[in-house]
């Protein structure tokens, strides 16, 4: 089938020959002429990379009245990233039809985007939260608005949005049509399909959940000690590779990422510590591929769409199978081949079990490469690389005389190797002693190494300053999330989001902090509030020592629970707090970043907030990178047992990455 057969307007189609595009993927073909064609609901469930923007972006263009002021058309999607991506694409198709889109997204100046909405917008492609201010402001009206999108709706319920997409759909006509797209359909997505659908029709690339089948999914079993020293030979067994390493809080991400920069490989990192500029920044290089390689946590990376992603390398696995899908997506985009490595130590591979019977898929069990393995790479890497080079007859031509004059006692035999020892030896003397670091799944005792690990993560997770530590009695599956919460916190009490710290969600049960000094009065106006039909209770269970509510309700800590994988992977069972001087039970975290949510007119933003920590980012706001810049790619990789023979640290052959 072809775009001319699926009932375009030609302005689009042009657009379209424009492009390059020549046929529609599977989605976009049982998509769009029925977006054209019906006036109904519809939910499209198919992995990241398949063409679902063009399979709702083509009909909405399509069917937006032309020079249209007032929005028809809403788009809502989790980042800031994804939004900007959205309404380029948007613009794109409708270059040559009189459709004006706009974006509105957290992180900037809200008057200007006040002032391009007071202009005329036919379509807005919003981030929920930046929306939500909108709306609040009385700068825009969704009255007329005909076509709504949910983009990456698993993505958004995720992050906490719950709320905000519930009250922006009910400010919307009630014959307005809702297009659901997804990669995946949990409990909470398939909730909003049956609240705000009516009859829809749903298409299924593959099954729900499924992976991409242009993605080879390998695992490496390797001791806990050994996971920096396995991604670097990840990372050197393959010269060529553009990709993502994902790891589970902000402060494993600026060690990775300073680790990996620090020893001559091209990364950085990103996380919700960094501002929006250096966000920006660091995204901006990425796509241009002068980084090589970007260590992100889940939020960061939410709804990132660059094309010709070639690994993502998971140094840890996610807490919840959704995560995981969404990582492994960011490969194989657009029909292209990829790859998703995981490192796992001796007592994970129940996880890898979970993950395969979940999405449908299958993992192969991977070796570590050996140092001749990888020194045979970087080898010929560094002998193809001599190959291509382009020759300057004319500027080495009068020099050639006194090199030849040097070679002139060896054969050429002797001169190629002399020439490419200067290399090799490097990496000879690096991997020397760098024994076998594949491990046995069940077998070892990586049970301390882990527990050390906890402590060291447990130092992020310690009350804050001048914060009391607060016990909610509902959870996750009373429907609550850290919106949620927050949202029932300010209403109750009057207090501003900013007097809120962490937000804590587990299963049956949550935490967040306070400011001291609003602590009595939190007691007293949130203590039998009503949340969905539940009656809220909340205890002290922690206060820092020093503040003002430091003397009330003992000095118990909160327990990690680092054992459990989302609560989805191990049958363990949520347990309350023991008491008030006990350990309490933490399945994850929701860190706010109070300072970088601020509009520059005072306004909050809620995206800028939401994006920097839910459960998967969950580091302390300490745990920064040393610096902001780029990190040296030149500098020279230590061995991972230490330094490299003669002091000399070696590097990969050449430049660590070659910008074609």
């Amino acid at each position: 089938m072809t775009f001319e057969e699926l009932g375009l307007k030609s302005e689009v189609l042009k657009s379209l020959q424009e492009l390059g595009f020549e046929a529609p993927t599977p989605i976009q073909e049982k998509a769009i002429p029925y977006l054209l064609g019906e006036n109904s609901d519809f939910v499209g469930l198919a992995q990241t990379g398949t063409g679902k923007t063009a399979a709702f972006g083509l009909p909405l263009i399509n069917n937006i009245e032309n020079h249209a002021k007032t929005p028809q058309g809403l788009v809502i999607c989790p980042t800031r990233e994804l939004c900007l991506q959205i309404a380029k694409d948007l613009e794109t198709y409708s270059k040559h039809l009189k459709v004006a889109v706009v974006a509105v997204y957290g992180g900037t100046d809200i008057r200007k985007q006040m002032t391009d909405i007071k202009r005329g917008a036919s379509i807005i492609v919003a981030t929920p939260g930046r929306l939500m201010d909108l709306i609040n402001r009385r700068a825009i009206s969704l009255n007329e608005i005909e076509y709504v999108v949910l983009d990456e709706a698993d993505e958004m319920l995720n992050m906490g949005f719950k709320e905000d997409i519930d009250a922006i759909l009910e400010t919307t006509p009630d014959t307005k049509n809702v297009w659901l797209f997804s990669a995946t359909m949990p409990a909470e997505v398939a909730r909003i399909a049956k609240t705000y659908m009516t009859d829809p029709l749903e298409v299924s690339i593959g099954h729900k959940n499924q992976s991409n089948e242009n993605i080879d999914h390998i695992y490496y079993v390797v001791k806990e000690k050994d996971r920096y020293a396995g991604v670097k030979r990840l990372i050197d067994f393959n010269p060529e590779i553009y990709g993502l390493i994902f790891c589970r809080t902000r402060q494993e991400t600026a060690t990775v990422a300073e680790k990996l920069g620090k020893e001559g490989y091209s990364a950085e990192p990103l996380h919700g510590d960094l501002s929006q500029v250096q966000r920006d920044r660091v995204m901006d290089r990425f796509r241009k591929k002068d980084i090589q390689i970007l260590v992100a946590t889940d939020v960061a990376a939410r709804g990132l769409d660059i094309d010709n992603i070639t690994h993502v390398i998971n140094y840890n696995l996610p807490d919840d199978i959704e995560n995981y899908t969404h990582r492994s997506g960011r490969t194989a985009r657009a029909g292209r081949k990829g790859e998703s490595l995981v490192l796992i130590n001796t007592r994970e591979s129940g996880k890898i079990r979970a993950i395969e019977k979940q999405m449908r898929t299958t993992f192969t069990l991977g070796t570590v490469p050996n140092a001749e393995e990888i020194c045979e790479i970087q080898l010929m890497k560094l002998i193809n690389k001599v190959i291509a080079t382009d020759v300057r007859e004319k500027d080495i031509e009068k020099f050639m005389p006194t090199i030849m004059a040097e070679f002139e006692s060896m054969s050429k035999e002797e001169a190629i190797k002399h020439f490419v020892s200067t290399e090799f030896n490097r990496f000879i003397e690096y991997y020397e002693r760098a024994g076998d670091l594949n491990a046995t799944a069940g077998k070892g005792d990586d049970r301390g190494m882990d527990d050390r690990s906890k402590r060291r993560d447990r130092k992020g997770d310690e009350t804050e300053s001048g914060k009391t530590r607060f016990f909610v009695s509902i959870g996750r599956r009373d429907g609550l999330n850290p919106g949620g919460l927050l949202r029932l916190v300010c209403d109750a009490t009057g207090l501003k989001s900013a007097n809120v710290g962490r937000i804590d969600i587990m299963t049956s049960y949550s935490f967040f902090e306070a400011d001291n000094e609003y602590a009595d009065n939190i007691l007293k106006k949130v203590n039998g509030a009503d949340y969905e039909g539940h009656s809220v209770s909340i205890e002290i269970t922690k206060a820092k020592s020093g503040g003002g509510g430091g003397n009330r309700g003992g000095g118990g800590g909160g327990r990690r629970d680092g054992g459990s994988f989302g609560g989805k992977f191990q049958g363990s069972r949520d347990r309350a707090p023991r008491s008030s001087d006990g350990g309490n039970r933490r399945e994850g975290g929701f860190s706010r970043d109070r300072d970088g949510g601020r509009d520059r007119d005072g306004g909050r933003d809620r995206d800028a907030g939401r994006d920097r920590g839910t459960r998967s980012d969950a580091g302390s706001r300490e745990d920064r990178p040393r610096r902001e810049g780029s990190f040296n790619r030149d500098a020279a990789p230590r061995r991972e047992g230490g330094s490299s023979a003669g002091g000399s640290r070696p590097r990969s052959f050449g430049k660590p990455f070659n910008k074609k």
